[in-house]
């Protein structure tokens, strides 16, 4: 298996034991790619869930510029939902789950097809 599908595996399990939620491994794949190569990278594939900052930039960047969502209020209630669905207390949030249970919430999942 190639790095990237290591991950995806990764991905996949911190979805069914952390979130208990059932992944769809096509999005979850799409996911991960769209994450590009932050995925590799200690720090970028990982969300700090308890820094305003970064999750402002989640909310800029991929909410807003990726998904194309109108910046409301209710985009950061969603993160913060995200957040809570993934456990507050753990430490490594990788991004690439925290977005797909995002697209998950906002029912975009066309945007990846």
């Amino acid at each position: 298996m190639s790095k990237r599908d290591d991950l995806i595996a990764k991905y996949a399990d911190d979805l069914r034991n952390k979130c208990k939620v059932t992944p769809d491994m096509d999005l979850l794949t799409k996911v991960t790619i769209g994450c590009g190569p932050a995925i590799y990278n200690a720090d970028a594939s990982t969300v700090a869930g308890t820094d305003a900052t970064e999750l402002e930039t989640v909310k800029n960047n991929f909410l807003i510029k990726k998904m194309g969502l109108a910046d409301s209020p209710k985009l950061m209630e969603a993160i913060n939902a995200v957040i809570d669905t993934y456990g507050r207390s753990e430490r490594s949030k990788h991004r690439a789950v925290v977005y797909y249970l995002l697209v998950k919430h906002f029912g975009k999942e066309a945007a990846y097809k």
